[in-house]
């Protein structure tokens, strides 16, 4: 498939760079680019001489798809498609994106939020359609379509149906976080820009290749977190378990944000993103590489959207330090600094300062805490010692004739689960005859 790109701009010169990557991304060959510096045209969003330009680009170059960094309206959309080359088609920024999420959504949760983004793109155009052609007393006004004005109530009645399916994904997810924590783990969550290095640094963060854990209790643990120099490499969850003595922590990877995205798209997978809202730390990955505007920027954008919901602490994590020398790395941590005090600098791909990454996880996580506990002699006593060992880190179990005394350093939630069951084994032996 072959892509022309088209971008306008109101003042300046366009970019281009990712839009090209997107479209990459999506399996197009980019083959050339049109773009122009002035105020939309109402009529084709570039004006009427540069489309025209842009047809004969499109034959010169046999592009299949012209795809616009503008978001297009649906008059612009068919006025662009019928002064364009027969069987050439026109898509924007979103319809792309909406395209890849379409091509990566691999769990039923990613597919029902590309559907729910779809019906959301498409719910203002089917209100224009109906609005338009009753105005105009006559259907298929403007090449619209036909005028169907059931297809507007039946887009809602879509959204409505999906969003009770994902609400109650979202509280089995919710459940799934809640057992985790109850059995020790700490959970810990990649979030950023889509390309920033979070695929990476998951594997690089990783204890173990082959995770070996319940699937009922971890169904969406992956033993090959897939790492690209792609876009939307990552559009599900995909979590893996730390290598952070002596705590258990899981690390979940998220789907990257992207600039320019507007309400609707972020609202579809909102869900998605209750992995980070929900951690006990989150990781804010940045690719230290680009320009000190475009990380500034990008910071601003995720501060706003974590800390609209989040209470977890944030550690920004500046990656790719491979790809900038030490002194363009102390300009630009000097630059961000308030927007990402105390950061830690990395560089996934090749491992360097990993390690101090890790230290500073485990200083930002949760404290643990000691806990000593006498367990009465009963027929389930060694089950909870069992349990204490595999959740906390053990530092002596002494065994009289009628008890048993743990001493142990764990997280809080696991501390209150063994004084409960405790308690519970102490009533049970009030109660049972004695001999």
């Amino acid at each position: 498939m072959n892509a022309l790109i088209a971008k306008r701009v109101d003042s300046g010169t366009p970019d281009t760079t990712e839009i090209t990557e997107l479209a990459e991304a999506a399996g197009y060959t980019v083959v050339g680019e049109i773009t122009q510096s002035r105020r939309a045209d109402p009529a084709l969003q570039f004006g009427e001489g540069k489309a025209e330009q842009l047809a004969q680009r499109a034959v010169q170059t046999e592009a299949t798809t012209v795809i616009f960094d503008n978001r297009l309206g649906p008059y612009q959309t068919y006025n662009l498609g019928q002064l364009l080359p027969e069987g050439v088609e026109v898509i924007d920024r979103f319809t792309l994106i909406l395209e890849i999420f379409g091509q990566r959504a691999q769990t039923r949760k990613a597919q029902l939020q590309v559907e729910l983004a779809e019906l959301r793109y498409e719910l203002p155009r089917a209100e224009a359609k109906t609005s338009l052609a009753k105005r105009e007393e006559h259907p298929g006004f403007m090449g619209l379509g036909e005028y169907d004005e059931s297809r507007e109530q039946d887009i809602k009645d879509q959204i409505s149906r999906i969003n009770d399916e994902l609400d109650q994904i979202e509280q089995t997810e919710q459940h799934r976080r809640e057992r985790r924590r109850d059995s020790g783990f700490d959970l810990v969550a990649l979030a950023g820009y889509t390309n920033a290095g979070k695929s990476t640094l998951l594997r690089r963060l990783s204890s173990d290749l082959d995770v070996d854990e319940n699937e009922d209790l971890h169904p969406d643990l992956d033993s090959t977190a897939e790492s690209q120099d792609k876009l939307f490499t990552t559009l599900g969850t995909t979590t893996r378990r730390a290598a952070i003595e002596p705590r258990d922590v899981l690390v979940t990877d998220t789907v990257g944000f992207i600039s320019d995205l507007p309400h609707w798209l972020v609202e579809s997978f909102k869900s998605t993103l209750d992995s980070v809202y929900r951690a006990d730390l989150v990781l804010l990955v940045v690719d230290v590489s680009e320009e000190i505007d475009e990380i500034h920027e990008k910071l601003v954008t995720c501060h706003d959207t974590l800390y609209e919901r989040n209470e977890a602490p944030i550690v920004t994590v500046l990656n790719k330090v491979d790809k900038v020398d030490d002194a363009e790395l102390v300009d630009k941590q000097e630059a961000l600094s308030a927007l990402a005090p105390n950061p830690v600098t990395v560089s996934a791909r090749q491992g360097t300062n990993v390690d101090a990454l890790l230290e500073r996880i485990d200083a930002e996580l949760p404290d643990w805490e000691d806990e000593r506990l006498v367990l009465p002699m009963t027929d389930e006593t060694m089950s909870l010692v069992s349990w204490i060992h595999d959740n906390a880190d053990v530092e002596d179990v002494t065994y009289g004739d009628d008890d048993v005394l743990v001493s142990f350093e764990a997280r809080p939630a696991v501390i209150s689960q063994a004084r409960t069951r405790a308690s519970e084994l102490a009533t049970m032996a009030a109660e049972s005859p004695s001999d």
